[in-house]
């Protein structure tokens, strides 16, 4: 050891520290991070580097929670930006979005057209909360006019938290590939007890019941998923129906969550 108690080969490579990262041999910079801060001519592809990337991740969810804290209970409507007005499906996101303001919840949706765009006027038509969470595409939507609360994202996963953040609950009708990402998305999380269960109905049976025999049919037959995980995903076909199962369904959670802290306290408190 040397007397200022380093090796050799310490002393040969140096270290550098720039915050929590060490830097050695090649990867030690020619000037420290103030210096390149206060540098009066900068390259500024570092805007897109994932460190700065990190920031605007933050960002989004502290927008996110600042904007949606107080929304209050919320049930979140999903479907296809490609329904067009005059569609039955239109009509029935539309009612819907009525009903659930009805029943005393906030309506979220992805803030698109089509479906979103029904749901969400449906909301306002009945003069209930309207939230819009967007999404940057590469071929831009925009906000529809009837979102009163609306937020915009970068990134889908901080989108996706915020519809789990902030839903009791999510109806789902006939959409694509966005869909069925936010519909699996939530069926992982609750089966996986990453989330606190909650109801998931789909609505339109002539669209999803081909998906859930292929759910029953191979997965299940095969042992990849459980007889249980099918029944989080009732089907309905009327816009009645998607409310009532929504709100029976979380009726029937709080019950069972009840009844477990019933059995807990009879235990005498939580198994160590």
């Amino acid at each position: 050891m040397t007397p200022q108690g380093r090796s050799t080969r310490d002393n040969d490579s140096r270290s550098y520290r720039r915050g929590p990262v060490l830097l050695r041999r090649g990867k030690i910079p020619r000037e420290t991070t103030d210096a390149r801060l206060l540098a009066p001519e900068q390259d500024f592809e570092w805007l897109h580097q994932d460190p700065w990337r990190v920031l605007r991740i933050q960002a989004e969810f502290v927008e996110g929670f600042g904007a949606l804290a107080d929304l209050g209970p919320a049930i979140s409507v999903f479907g296809s930006a490609r329904v067009r007005a005059g569609e039955p499906e239109y009509a029935l996101a539309e009612e819907v979005g009525r009903r659930l303001v009805a029943a005393g919840y906030a309506v979220v949706t992805g803030g698109g057209p089509g479906i979103m765009e029904a749901a969400n006027k449906g909301a306002v038509e009945a003069d209930g909360v309207s939230v819009g969470l967007g999404i940057e595409l590469p071929f831009e939507q925009g906000m529809n006019e009837w979102v009163d609360l609306g937020v915009n994202f970068r990134y889908f996963f901080a989108r996706k938290t915020m519809f789990l953040k902030y839903s009791q609950g999510f109806v789902v009708l006939p959409g694509g590939f966005g869909t069925m990402d936010e519909l699996f998305e939530a069926l992982t999380l609750v089966q996986t007890q990453k989330v606190s269960s909650f109801p998931i109905v789909l609505v339109g049976s002539d669209y999803w019941g081909g998906l859930v025999e292929w759910l029953r049919g191979t997965m299940l037959s095969r042992g990849t998923i459980a007889e249980a995980d099918l029944d989080l995903l009732p089907v309905v076909d009327t816009a009645e129906a998607a409310v009532d199962a929504v709100l029976s369904g979380m009726a029937r959670l709080r019950e069972e969550a009840e009844a477990q802290a019933a059995a807990v306290d009879e235990a005498g408190g939580a198994p160590e």
